[in-house]
């Protein structure tokens, strides 16, 4: 057992018989949550095993069986094929899967964030009120974009929310949200956004193994003034400098219904001759990115290592080919939590960060209704991990 399983404090009953509904869009993930539980679950001795309580607390799979047929219009049902009576269920959905395909009118249809938010309601429709309660794990927060408002325009991810809550969701766990403040929306609901660094860090240190971790060789710089907070935690952590780009965007032009940017305009101290970890939550076109690495360059950075949470590559990985032949960047760490092209698991530039065993571990531990905060904040697990690379462990 792992020594992290031997610190936790899960000796108390659970909240409920622990299921788990990973939909389609989430279903790989959702196999790995559910390997990691079960290997937990049947090494664990619990002093109340016996109890009434515990009944099913050892199981051979906690992934209930549901299905989301469609009608040839493309309408859909979602559907549970098993009892979720009394359980304390945790449902996985991927909104960014674009991989999954249905028929419209004969037509093959590749799924929206919409389509995948209507089949999580459809799913929690089906529960019918009847679990214990109800933890919806969305990585990708639903329009998490749509988070302000600064014109006449809608408020989507609010909305959603809103929405969920008001089905009997109890809790919403995502990772690295756009905007941590739209909680805002459900104040009385538990709202939890996990910052996966420890993962990065990890990811980056077993990968590459020629790093002088210190102020005067490498730098973490956030793309922009919004992921400042991100970039922060990882440099306090890493005992490094930050610095910060900022977009000088045209105000007199709409380009897709956006300002066009200008330019790059860095904030911070010298980056020549250190390597260089750009933080940011997603990579979407990856064209805002790989300016900033360019800006880089050209202020003489040494390697480049892009850390994005959510890799959406929404225009392709040729950019990026072309990026990394011309030196532009050394590696990019994305994470597991959203679907990921076999495209992109073959670029040799590419480093996969697994997030099923920490989402197993919340899983685990919310069910006996224990503390996470440990897991929220994983400052002392980052800092093992240096001294295990500094002494040459890795």
């Amino acid at each position: 057992m792992s020594k992290r399983e031997e610190l936790r404090n899960l000796e108390t009953i659970p909240v409920g018989s622990l299921g788990i509904i990973a939909l389609q869009s989430c279903k790989e993930l959702g196999e790995k949550v559910d390997k990691y539980l079960v290997d937990w679950r049947t090494e664990r001795e619990h002093a109340h095993s016996e109890d009434l309580a515990f009944k099913g607390y050892q199981r051979d799979s906690y992934l209930l069986q549901t299905k989301v047929p469609r009608f040839g219009s493309g309408e859909a049902k979602g559907v549970i094929l098993e009892s979720v009576r009394g359980n304390d269920l945790y449902i996985l959905v991927d909104v960014a899967n674009y991989s999954l395909t249905y028929s419209l009118c004969g037509h093959p249809n590749h799924m929206s964030p919409d389509d995948h938010f209507q089949d999580l309601k459809r799913i929690i429709a089906a529960v019918g009120g009847k679990a214990r309660r109800i933890t919806v794990i969305m990585p990708f927060l639903y329009e998490s974009r749509q988070h302000k408002r600064s014109a006449r325009e809608s408020l989507d991810c609010a909305l959603a929310l809103q929405e969920l809550v008001s089905m009997g969701v109890d809790n919403i766990i995502t990772f690295d949200a756009h905007d941590a403040r739209v909680q805002n929306a459900i104040p009385l609901n538990g709202f939890e956004t996990v910052q996966p660094a420890y993962q990065f860090i990890k990811g980056l240190l077993k990968n590459v193994k020629d790093l002088t971790i210190d102020s005067e060789h490498m730098m973490v710089v956030s793309p922009d003034e919004g992921g400042m907070s991100r970039a922060i935690y990882i440099a306090n952590n890493l005992g490094l400098d930050m610095g910060m780009f900022y977009k000088r965007r045209d105000y007199t032009r709409l380009v897709d219904g956006r300002n066009p940017i200008i330019a790059h305009e860095f904030l911070g101290s010298s980056v020549e001759g250190k390597d260089v970890i750009v933080v940011d939550d997603m990579i979407s076109s990856g064209e805002s990115v790989i300016d900033v690495c360019a800006a880089l360059k050209k202020r003489k950075a040494n390697r480049i290592f892009i850390f994005a949470t959510f890799g959406l590559f929404t225009n392709g990985l040729q950019k990026f080919d072309e990026a990394h032949s011309t030196g532009l960047f050394d590696y990019v760490l994305t994470t597991n939590l959203i679907y990921q092209s076999p495209e992109l698991l073959k670029r040799p530039y590419y480093i996969n960060c697994d997030l099923s065993k920490y989402i197993a571990y919340i899983i685990d531990t919310l069910n006996h209704d224990a503390s996470i905060s440990d897991l929220l904040n994983p400052s002392d697990r980052i800092q093992n991990l240096l001294a295990r690379y500094k002494n040459g462990e890795m």
